[in-house]
């Protein structure tokens, strides 16, 4: 194989299919990302057996072959050259020698044949979505997921695909998070996606908006192609929790707030809060006014601002983050706070519409 690329080409492609590289691995061929040269172009891959991120940029190929090298080496190697075009050369020994401007480096390549291949997914084209909706839909539910290993189908999103509708719901025991926008898809099927290949994804998103992203799925496997990347994923088994049965229904108290407020409110009071004295906020809501109490070992605090309430006054222990998580992404200038009771998990909507609908459950107090 010999080639001559763009440097920045290459450096940006090299760092999208490294996300789905192994970096440390029993099998060294894993720690590679596998480069094909053909005709006018260089396809670059990535795969950890779970995920494969795959792409393609123009190269003038001199000699077509394919061959594997390290990743973190090859794209250190590739940033550090100058600016311009940067050739790959494989020797008959399997030396490799990347060379841009005087800067010239000698590395050891891998087979190949060695190489595992991507399944064939089998998936048929399902839905295609804006980026800009996906992305919006993704980072508004990714903070949701569960990190715990227990309950493996809660450490992915669930995709509820209908003719009209797309679902996204993550949650993690302590809270919930729900998005639905209007989509027109070819199939009605519910799949667990990984956290990773969500988050990866959303990484490699075009900036455009507008922007189309096209997405096929089974029951084994789920494929994004975007921006040029093809990224494909094996699912996660198992149940996903029955998420609308948590939801209650009604509310005995409904508190309209500026969101800013209350985010500035908490994080005045996280102040007092770590990781050792993680004591719950104190949080009082009544007609005209919510209030925020904390007391650790390295203080007290007592904050307040004004909000609309209806119903009954009521005071709610929450965790900090949780409740600071679910007003960031709610990214609205108002939301409404519907309320069951002191010990009821807290719905956070937005003031007009149905963007989205999120679940936090609060926390007993010692005294309770």
């Amino acid at each position: 194989m010999n080639i001559v690329c763009d440097k920045s080409l290459l450096c940006a492609a090299l760092d999208g299919v490294s996300k789905a590289v192994t970096t440390r691995s029993s099998i060294p061929v894993l720690e590679g990302v596998l480069l094909k040269a053909e005709g006018f172009q260089l396809t670059l891959t990535g795969y950890d057996l779970e995920m494969g991120i795959t792409t393609t940029i123009e190269a003038n190929v001199r000699e077509p072959g394919e061959i594997v090298l390290n990743a973190k080496l090859l794209s250190d190697m590739a940033r550090r050259m100058p600016a311009g075009e940067i050739s790959i050369v494989v020797g008959d020994t399997g030396n490799t020698t990347i060379q841009g401007g005087v800067a010239q480096f000698e590395i050891q390549s891998m087979l190949a044949s060695d190489y595992p291949d991507l399944p064939n997914t089998g998936a048929e084209r399902t839905l295609t979505i804006k980026t800009g909706v996906l992305r919006d839909m993704i980072e508004r539910t990714l903070y949701a997921v569960s990190q715990d290993d227990k309950k493996p189908a809660h450490t992915g999103e669930l995709f509820e695909i209908e003719p009209d509708r797309l679902t996204i719901v993550a949650l993690d025991g302590y809270r919930l998070a729900i998005v639905d926008r209007p989509v027109t898809a070819t199939k009605d099927i519910r799949i667990i996606v990984p956290a990773k290949t969500m988050t990866e994804v959303n990484r490699l998103l075009s900036s455009d908006d507008d922007a189309d992203v096209h997405i096929c799925a089974n029951r084994r496997f789920v494929v994004f192609m975007t921006a040029g990347y093809t990224i494909m994923s094996r699912l996660i088994e198992g149940e996903f929790l029955n998420y609308r049965n948590v939801i209650p229904e009604g509310w005995r108290t409904r508190v309209t707030l500026d969101t800013r407020d209350f985010i500035d409110t908490i994080e005045r009071a996280s102040l007092i809060i770590t990781e050792r004295l993680k004591n719950p906020l104190r949080v009082s809501f009544t007609e005209r006014r919510v209030t925020v109490r904390c007391q650790t070992n390295l203080g007290k605090v007592v904050d307040e601002f004004d909000a609309r309430a209806e119903g009954e006054d009521v005071e709610i222990g929450f965790n900090n983050r949780y409740l600071l998580d679910a007003l960031r992404n709610a990214r609205a200038e108002k939301v409404v706070l519907e309320i069951s009771g002191p010990l009821s998990p807290v719905k956070v909507l937005p003031e007009n519409g149905s963007d989205f609908t999120y679940l936090v459950l609060p926390v007993r107090f010692k005294n309770d």
